[in-house]
């Protein structure tokens, strides 16, 4: 008989209560509640049992778990590189409506050790939808050489003093990428931020390069304040400046411009930068476009040298079986990871903007995140950090919802079930840790991803989307059995250590 102390995390549709309405007591220092008000939606608070089980290499058959979940540490597959959220305009304006205490509990919830310590920020190069206007760092007409750059008022105020206090809380250098989403007007052939429309010219030529030019100045000023970036994209959405009419701001690519724009462009300049180590994402679109667009940037030699990995996003991913685009993806080209940029729940015309304390939303984040995981992804970004109680602040009005609610007229902001769903993975799943193997005994309902960490601890991460609770034991050779059940409509992280 062998003692081993086993950490449960666990959360579930039941075990959500809200800190809501009058009796809730929020100074500048700390949020309190007076009284326990249980609501119709649930929210916020997070169950945390940890429990010591007894651990045998008895017969297997005096278990009575029908199901077996076998860890296989030996079937290793991707390292994880982390989780993260995007510090948007709209994310950066809500955080700074509270007050400087309650600012600092939100961003602790995110970034510090305890929190859920996101290791992931994505920050958009100058406006996307989620901004109140409509701005780049060079509106100025026919600045080729870029003399007039400049970070707005966005950046120097909001987005660069939140994102330093971010990492002064971390444990940890976070790692930011930027993804920009429209070139300035005049360097477009619609001569609009918004609407179909692409660089001028042809890669190789003066517009080309100005754009590839703009990267390396972003990353200049940004240096200044010294934040520094561990990756860029090559570009959000490039398939939306592709669309007539598309509503808010894009710049067009196909997979052979984008190629040729990194291979004569974007590629050369970094590398010639003093940001050669810069990692360099392309696609940043939807994963429906995998493998077809891996295909065409990466076989060409000179696109392929200044290539790092392949960002995508989660929508229409309904439409788009991970194991066709992601893992047929990685098998193609192995050398070049996988990154998950973007996601967002209440984007869709049939489930639009925010619902408080929604369960269901929750549950599309984990099997999402367990199901790219299981097909090689090494990280995966919400978007939005924090949202207003609409979904925005967002200028064409594209409200969506967000793991972090503010309410700054009542200087207080609400931790959504999603909060939690992503610190399943983002607190338990450190750099480095790598994805093994694990069977089971039986056909089962549950949605199951396993990892070891540096410190070698086993990490399983349980996903039980069914009406029904399902009993089983964990099986690790080194170790024995683990007896466990998964409640319906929970999520679980078992955390132990094989040492």
């Amino acid at each position: 008989m062998c003692r081993i102390h086993i950490s449960l995390f666990f959360i579930n549709r039941s075990k959500f209560t809200a800190f809501f309405g009058p009796d809730r007591n929020c100074t500048q220092t700390e949020c309190k509640c007076n009284s326990l008000n249980t609501l119709p939606f649930y929210i916020l608070h997070f169950k945390i049992n940890i429990a010591t089980y007894m651990l045998s290499y008895l017969n297997p058959s005096l278990f009575i778990s029908a199901l077996r979940i076998t860890l296989n540490p030996s079937q290793k597959y991707q390292r994880i590189k982390g989780f993260g959220g995007a510090m948007t305009d709209a994310a950066a304006m809500n955080i700074l409506s509270l007050s400087s205490g309650a600012q600092d509990q939100l961003l602790r919830q995110y970034f510090s050790p305890d929190g859920i310590e996101y290791r992931f920020v994505r920050v958009p190069m100058a406006s996307c939808d989620f901004s109140t206007r409509l701005y780049t760092y060079a509106d100025t007409p026919e600045d080729y050489d870029l003399q007039n750059f400049t970070l707005a008022e966005e950046d120097i105020h909001m987005k660069i003093p939140l994102l330093q206090r971010a990492q002064a809380l971390s444990a940890q250098p976070l790692n930011l990428f930027a993804s920009a989403w429209s070139a300035p007007a005049w360097l477009k052939t619609n001569g609009a931020l918004i609407g179909k429309g692409s660089l001028k010219g042809k890669p190789g030529g003066k517009e080309h390069k100005t754009w590839a030019q703009y990267y390396i100045r972003f990353l200049e000023e940004y240096g200044k304040y010294n934040l520094s970036f561990w990756g860029l994209t090559s570009g959000n959405e490039p398939t939306a400046g592709e669309m007539t009419n598309y509503s808010f701001q894009a710049l067009g690519f196909t997979p052979e411009t984008q190629r040729d724009w990194i291979a004569l462009d974007l590629g050369p300049g970094l590398h010639s930068s003093s940001f050669p180590q810069t990692r360099l994402m392309i696609l940043d679109d939807n994963r429906l476009l995998l493998p077809h667009w891996a295909k065409v940037v990466l076989s060409d030699v000179q696109a392929a040298r200044y290539v790092h990995g392949i960002g995508f996003h989660w929508y229409l991913n309904n439409i788009a079986p991970p194991g066709i685009t992601l893992t047929t993806t990685h098998h193609l080209y192995p050398e070049y990871f996988l990154f998950a940029t973007e996601a967002c729940a209440g984007w869709s015309p049939l489930d639009r903007g925010v619902r408080l304390g929604s369960w269901d939303r929750a549950e599309n984040y984990a099997h999402d995140i367990i199901e790219d995981l299981n097909d090689f992804v090494t990280g995966w970004t919400d978007w939005n950090l924090a949202l207003n109680q609409d979904g925005g602040p967002n200028w064409v009005k594209n409200f969506v919802d967000s793991p972090i609610i503010v309410d700054s007229s009542k200087d207080v902001f609400y931790k959504q079930p999603t909060f939690y769903s992503m610190a399943h993975f983002s607190k338990f799943l450190w750099e480095g840790s790598q994805r093994v193997g694990v069977s089971f005994s039986q056909h089962t309902s549950l949605e199951i991803s396993a990892y070891i960490r540096s410190d070698a601890s086993a990490v399983l991460i349980i996903l039980n989307r069914s009406e029904e609770e399902v009993q089983f034991e964990v099986w690790d050779q080194t170790l024995g059995f683990l007896p466990g059940s998964a409640p319906p409509h929970s999520i679980l992280t078992l955390l132990w250590s094989r040492r």
